[in-house]
């Protein structure tokens, strides 16, 4: 699982790693959260832009928007049989762009969170689905982050990953024109483990109502 990320690089830099365009600007957050407006990157055939999303998937087949709660993740083992998703991974592909991402340990009665990210400090695109859902005069575009097996850093805490694609994998998952699953799936693999690190943060992230810097300070090494 996936709950909680971060983003804080600058957005012209973004821009330049990435390959998309985006008029608008972004505020640095710590402490990203489900239900919350985040930053993708879609191509529909006309290039890569930026755009925002609601984080957690709501289904154009649902009847109630709460159901985005629920799909905050897709686990790619699955993804191309779980009707809220297979037609998105055909169709719908996007980036979620993040420096920094969180998972929690149990530690007897309580959870110890961690943050991992790159050991050069660069930002990293999670492999996300995206959807439009319009109902009752309501149109929300939503997304949900896909998830895969640990890999040797994250195992440590957690028994999922997000999906981190390679940068020589973008442009392939991004294309709109190219939709053979099979294919597709070979890119929901855990990222290269020694390009990674990890360290323990506050309990202060257990909160989405806290914001700041002082989030992604290390309280002690993994």
């Amino acid at each position: 699982m996936c709950g909680r990320f971060s983003l804080f690089e600058e957005i012209g830099s973004l821009k330049e790693q990435f390959q998309f365009e985006f008029t608008k600007d972004i505020d640095a957050r710590f402490n990203i959260a489900p239900g919350q407006d985040i930053l993708t990157v879609i191509d529909e055939g006309e290039g890569r832009v930026g755009t925002t999303m609601r984080w957690g998937l709501i289904p154009f087949w649902a009847d109630d928007e709460k159901i985005g709660y629920r799909m905050i993740n897709a686990r790619a083992e699955t993804i191309d049989v779980k009707a809220s998703f297979k037609q998105a991974l055909k169709q719908r592909r996007c980036l979620i762009l993040a420096d920094g991402f969180y998972e929690w340990k149990k530690d007897g009665k309580q959870k110890q969170p961690y943050r991992f990210g790159m050991k050069d400090k660069k930002p990293f695109a999670f492999a996300g689905l995206w959807e439009i859902w319009n109902k009752g005069g309501k149109n929300l575009t939503s997304c949900t982050i896909i998830t895969t097996s640990p890999n040797d850093v994250t195992e440590k805490v957690h028994d999922r990953m997000p999906v981190i694609l390679p940068a020589d994998r973008i442009g392939m998952w991004l294309d709109p024109s190219f939709n053979q699953t099979d294919e597709l799936k070979k890119l929901l693999r855990p990222y290269d483990a020694e390009s990674m690190e990890s360290y323990m943060v506050s309990t202060a992230i257990n909160s989405a109502k806290n914001e700041g810097i002082e989030l992604i300070a290390p309280t002690n090494s993994l």
